[in-house]
């Protein structure tokens, strides 16, 4: 786990092939989808085009993403982090890590919000930042305001080439407050040693629960585990889950 920053942690999950990396429940719906590591690589390939080719980003520039725990905000963070993006994700304000408000002082150059959060941002995204709203639910939305773009339809018209992962750095600043891409693996190094995660663990995360990346993405992928992330979760369907997904450990 040496060189486990955030841009690493994307670059190596095309690698693993077809190993089963996320597994999304959300108990509420009846959703369940699985992504090998492969599949987690190629999603966050393809956002890491969208916001480099897409939207001409480059590295530095800041990225919201005010998401809750999903596959696709993992596709979104991933991918932003392997083209050198500076990110700020606030599901829920985590003392010790970045927190993001509308109407911040510096504006940003792309906005990732559920439909949820729309109502948020509608009023206080200047002109000029490329604006995505990431449903939760399958398929594409059936609505977007007018100046928004629904992510899961933009993304389908990206590569998923891997970028240059070589061409970050890591003191490079993972997020606007200056925390370099070293500095936040050291910090999931340290949540996954916290949390007594080891390669080839198969952690479930009660998305409600744990609503930080870092908890969730980073520490987890940092270990080498996968990660079965449960939304909505309905608590007598907890046993049987942690039997069929082979969970070694619950969060």
């Amino acid at each position: 786990m040496a060189d486990r920053t955030p841009v690493a942690l994307a670059a190596d999950a095309p690698s693993k092939g077809g190993s089963p990396l996320l597994t999304y429940y959300d108990d509420a719906s009846g959703e369940r989808t699985e992504l090998t590591a492969q599949q987690v690589g190629h999603w966050a390939a393809r956002s890491a085009s969208l916001l480099r080719d897409g939207c001409g980003l480059r590295p530095g520039s800041r990225v919201a993403v005010l998401l809750p725990p999903h596959w696709r905000t993992a596709a979104v963070l991933l991918g932003a982090w392997s083209v050198g993006m500076a990110v700020s994700f606030r599901p829920r304000a985590t003392a010790g890590l970045p927190v993001l408000e509308p109407g911040a002082d510096q504006p940003y150059d792309a906005v990732f919000v559920t439909p949820e959060r729309l109502d948020d941002w509608l009023e206080d995204v200047p002109e000029g930042v490329h604006r995505y709203v990431v449903g939760t639910g399958p398929g594409p939305l059936a609505e977007v305001p007018v100046g928004w773009l629904d992510w899961s339809t933009a993304v389908l018209r990206h590569t998923d080439a891997p970028p240059d992962y070589a061409a970050i750095r890591p003191s490079d600043p993972a997020s606007p407050d200056g925390t370099s891409y070293d500095e936040w693996g050291a910090v999931a190094r340290a949540m996954a040693e916290q949390l007594d995660l080891r390669a080839g663990d198969r952690l479930l995360v009660d998305a409600a629960e744990h609503e930080q990346p870092l908890k969730w993405l980073l520490a987890p992928l940092g270990a080498g585990a996968s990660v079965v992330l449960c939304a909505n979760l309905d608590r007598s369907k907890l046993d049987a889950r942690i039997a069929t997904e082979q969970v070694t450990r619950v969060l």
